[in-house]
């Protein structure tokens, strides 16, 4: 039995989540106030109506629309369904959808999407925790999906995701900044090319080298950092990531050994 599937957001990542859950052979009964429900999809009119019948909720919509949706789809909710958060909010708002969902007895899973979802569609890598995260993994990844999960509470999930993202964001936003300013003085094939060969050849002893060089050498960067951001106000370039490397590393700069 491939079971029923209700998807609550039919954006870019529930849409594509919807349509592949349907190719796989699952009922997928869909709402969102703004997107048509796809071809194959079970259109219906609200979070509960989707709810009703439905094995697993899957709330994609966003991190501020996620307690509504949960309070309004709890009203369709069958005794017995789970319900799975997909949305990148933080580990308090999740532990706070788990107790309301604890409240009216319904299942929680905190799942994390590891992954854009475009290009992967189902087989994006997610991460559950929380106490429904097994059974959540265990019917998805009977349909084709790719769910780890990891003991422990809700939270956990959008924790792993969200520290993920300080990094990788944190690299994006300083890549973006660095090459505006390289476009402004000339010179952006040459700092492309550098950008590349420095991620193409990091490793382990990469990662050690940046944390521990920050701290030993965080006098000195703080005056090239504070160099490199009054670089970037002649080129006409905000320094918002420069800046912030600067303020971060004159706090560096004071810590106790």
């Amino acid at each position: 039995m491939r079971g029923t599937i209700a998807v609550l957001g039919l954006g870019e990542a529930g849409g594509a989540l919807a349509r592949d859950l349907a190719a796989a052979g699952a009922v997928v009964r869909g709402y969102d106030p703004a997107v048509p429900a796809p071809a194959g999809i079970v259109a219906t009119g609200s979070e509960a109506e989707a709810a009703r019948g439905a094995d697993v909720v899957l709330s994609v919509n966003s991190a501020s629309a996620a307690h509504d949706a949960l309070a309004a789809g709890l009203a369709g909710l069958e005794p017995d369904a789970l319900w799975a958060d997909l949305n990148t909010a933080s580990p308090g708002a999740k532990r706070r959808l788990a107790s309301t969902a604890a409240a009216h007895g319904a299942g929680f899973a905190d799942v994390a999407i590891m992954a854009p979802v475009p290009g992967r569609g189902l087989r994006v890598p997610m991460l559950a925790t929380g106490p429904a995260a097994a059974a959540v993994a265990r019917t998805l990844n009977e349909l084709g999906a790719a769910v780890e999960v990891m003991p422990g509470e809700p939270g956990l999930a959008a924790e792993r995701k969200l520290l993920r993202s300080v990094f990788f964001k944190g690299m994006s936003a300083a890549v973006v900044e660095a090459l505006h300013a390289a476009r402004a003085a000339d010179c952006e094939d040459w700092l492309r090319q550098l950008i590349t060969d420095e991620l193409t050849a990091a490793n382990e002893s990469t990662v050690e080298r940046l944390v521990t060089g920050s701290h030993t050498h965080a006098v000195r960067r703080t005056a090239e950092m504070a160099a490199a951001a009054e670089m970037l106000t002649e080129l006409g370039v905000p320094s918002d990531i420069a800046g912030a490397a600067r303020d971060q590393l004159a706090k560096l700069a004071k810590a106790p050994e």
